[in-house]
């Protein structure tokens, strides 16, 4: 008879590694102030609206992105990436720090849609990017998900960007990130509307989807005093985002 004692010390390791999600709180952290931003996406777009990759469109009374940059595109010596693939973005310039961001978003075969809080005049990570979080839902496996990601102080802080290029500094890399994102499995419903509310105060975001507290994640990046914009990104084909709504913040 084999001995199961090597695979029970081999899942106990893998337990002992496997990252902590950080507790949920259950009541919100955040108090909302002043209404920053309204759309329904019923009348002509606001003028701060900006676009950043291609496409979104108002559609039925919905603002709907579509990924149509799928694959990278190749220059004509077949070796470099002309163009990158990349979800599509819709950007928002509506200025400040902490923020409760409420709408009803819709996956109907996206994988992907979510909110993401930048900086164009930070210069310390690529491209500005602070924090976002993201709801996904994956067909193949029928599974939902919701990641808080802290991008200022993690993957996209300029030392960690250009490391992640480099095979050799993966394992060093990968320990610069702990603790800088969190992912939690959540009831995704593709093809119907769900609310979606993202609270962003001082160094926390806390996500809740249909009244259900779903995401959390604690991390200094995410407590960047000025995001100059927000980003709304959908990858895969299409999502949905409706009745949008911005209020200042503060810590409750």
């Amino acid at each position: 008879m084999l001995s199961l004692l090597p695979l029970l010390l081999v899942a106990t390791a893998f337990a002992a590694d496997a990252p902590k999600l950080p507790a949920i709180p259950a009541d919100s952290i955040a108090k909302k102030g002043e209404l920053l931003f309204a759309d329904d996406f019923s009348g002509t777009p606001d003028k701060r609206w900006v676009k950043v990759v291609d496409t979104f469109k108002v559609a039925d009374g919905a603002l709907l992105g579509t990924q149509t940059r799928v694959k990278d595109v190749l220059a004509k010596d077949g070796k470099t990436v002309a163009i990158k693939a990349h979800a599509a973005v819709f950007g928002l310039e509506v200025p400040n720090k902490d923020s409760v961001v409420e709408c009803r978003i819709m996956l109907d075969g996206a994988s992907m849609v979510d909110v993401e809080l930048d900086d164009r005049n930070y210069t310390g990570c690529h491209y500005g990017h602070i924090c976002r979080a993201q709801v996904r839902y994956d067909a193949k496996t029928k599974k939902g998900s919701v990641q808080i990601i802290d991008e200022k102080d993690g993957g996209m802080r300029n030392d960690i960007y250009t490391m992640k290029n480099d095979p050799a500094k993966k394992a060093e890399v990968a320990k610069l990130l702990v603790g800088r994102s969190a992912t939690f499995l959540a009831d995704v419903k593709p093809g119907e509307w769900q609310t979606l509310v993202v609270e962003i105060v001082d160094d926390q975001i806390r996500v809740v989807l249909d009244g259900k507290p779903v995401g959390y994640l604690k991390s200094s990046g995410i407590a960047h005093a000025t995001k100059t914009r927000y980003e709304f990104g959908v990858a895969g084909q299409s999502g949905l985002i409706d009745d949008l709504k911005i209020y200042s913040a503060s810590a409750k």
